[in-house]
């Protein structure tokens, strides 16, 4: 019923009455965002932009073609507006231009209208208006960024933006069948989880509690994590931290997974009821220690600072490329000599050090065995990596969580273990 009532109206008329909402819409919100301030300090709001919507529709269905009546509006606008900068300047002394700006915004919706999809022309006057009642936000937001934080980005941005697209994705040889892009891939798909979890960790929740701050550290590094919060456990003692170490770890499952769905789809579906059984199990214990009536309260100050330095730091990328590289030499010279059973041993033996470059190894190459080897191979590293956390959160925690800490990595262990066996079956 309202597409045939739509159908009757001349498209025109429709247009016209977007650009004039769209234009009311952006002038209301200048109302409110000047409402304590007087008249004379600014050209117009609600009014003065509904027209400068309207005389922008008039003058591009004038001549829609050469658009040199919309041309020669435009510029008119431009040269008034640019006046009453030059006064403003000279009277307020302020030198803010975003009204400026969003009245010759308001000026281009009628060609907008005319020829983009309206989801975009939406998104342009949202976006609009958003970012004008975000000021006091942005300039808050800014004060946390410190000095290196674009150059960060930068980095980031390069590695994925620019390094990325430019390597060639054919294998290196036969024997290392990895080629240069999916090396690359690798080392960006880290850094990129590991980015988000400090952009989250310094500028979402920048004063996280003690069970934030597992959830957060274990997207960036869970065997990390572990020491800080055993270290952290004995100024304040609880089984809070068991809890939060857990959640860490269960961090970790989830960020494994994701790598395998990126790099290797049919493996990580083979991964998912085995990961399943370890998240489900793993948030269980945390929520026990949490509840538990031995808990203390989480700490006002999260992790310590040092844990905001810079994830893509090139040390770092370094590091992981070197061990990305010397784990796919060494998976693959033992998959060749030993077979998956060499596979299984060596992947008991490297979770004992990042264990991120060799499960990268095994979603990205082509091994001539079923998947089946490869996810045992990824479970038996998980569990070796475990076994690790578990030896340095019981050597640096607090005694009185000690044991707890120590069963709950002994439940996850015997469990990676067991699901091992039961996926060889």
């Amino acid at each position: 019923m309202v597409q045939e009532i739509l159908h009757t109206i001349p498209a025109g008329i429709i247009k016209f009455i977007l650009v004039a909402v769209f234009a009311l819409l952006i002038g209301l919100e200048q109302r409110r965002h000047y409402i304590t301030q007087e008249f004379e300090s600014r050209y117009g709001t609600d009014r003065t932009f509904t027209l400068i919507g309207i005389l922008g529709y008039i003058l591009y269905v004038i001549s829609p073609t050469t658009l040199l009546p919309f041309l020669g509006g435009g510029a008119v606008i431009a040269m008034l507006l640019a006046i009453y900068y030059l006064e403003k300047i000279k009277l307020q002394k302020t030198f803010g231009i975003t009204s400026i700006v969003i009245a010759l915004i308001t000026y281009c919706l009628a060609p907008l209208v005319y020829t983009q999809p309206i989801w975009l022309v939406l998104l342009i006057v949202v976006l609009v208006l958003v970012i004008t009642e975000i000021k006091e936000t942005l300039f808050e937001f800014s004060k946390k960024f410190d000095n290196n934080e674009f150059i960060t980005l930068a980095k980031f941005l390069v590695l994925a933006g620019v390094i990325l697209p430019l390597l060639p994705d054919a294998p290196i040889s036969p024997q290392f069948n990895v080629s240069p892009y999916k090396f690359w891939l690798a080392i960006v798909a880290v850094s990129g989880i590991s980015y988000f979890s400090y952009l989250l960790k310094k500028f979402v929740f920048p004063k996280s509690g003690i069970i934030l701050t597992g959830i957060l550290g274990g997207l960036y590094s869970s065997t990390a994590t572990t020491i800080i919060l055993a270290r952290k456990s004995k100024e304040t003692p609880g089984n809070d931290v068991v809890a939060a170490t857990i959640l860490a770890t269960t961090m970790m499952y989830l960020r494994v997974l994701l790598l395998a769905f990126i790099f290797n789809m049919p493996l990580a579906l083979q991964l998912v009821p085995s990961f399943a059984v370890f998240i489900v199990v793993s948030v269980v214990m945390a929520f026990y220690f949490s509840r538990s009536k031995q808990a203390a309260p989480a700490p006002s100050g999260g992790l310590p600072e040092t844990t905001h330095n810079n994830p893509l730091e090139f040390k770092t990328a370094i590091v992981f490329g070197g061990l990305f590289i010397l784990f796919a030499f060494m998976t693959g010279y033992v998959s060749r000599v030993y077979g998956s059973a060499g596979i299984n041993v060596l992947s008991l033996v490297v979770g004992v050090t990042d264990i991120d470059p060799f499960i990268l190894n095994l979603f990205q190459s082509k091994w001539n065995m079923p998947n089946i080897f490869l996810v045992m191979a990824v479970l038996n590293a998980i569990s070796s990596n475990n076994l690790l956390k578990m030896i340095y959160g019981a050597t640096l925690c607090d005694k009185s969580i000690r044991k707890p800490l120590i069963l709950s990595f002994s439940v996850l262990i015997v469990l990676g273990l067991l699901l091992s066996f039961v996926v060889h079956l």
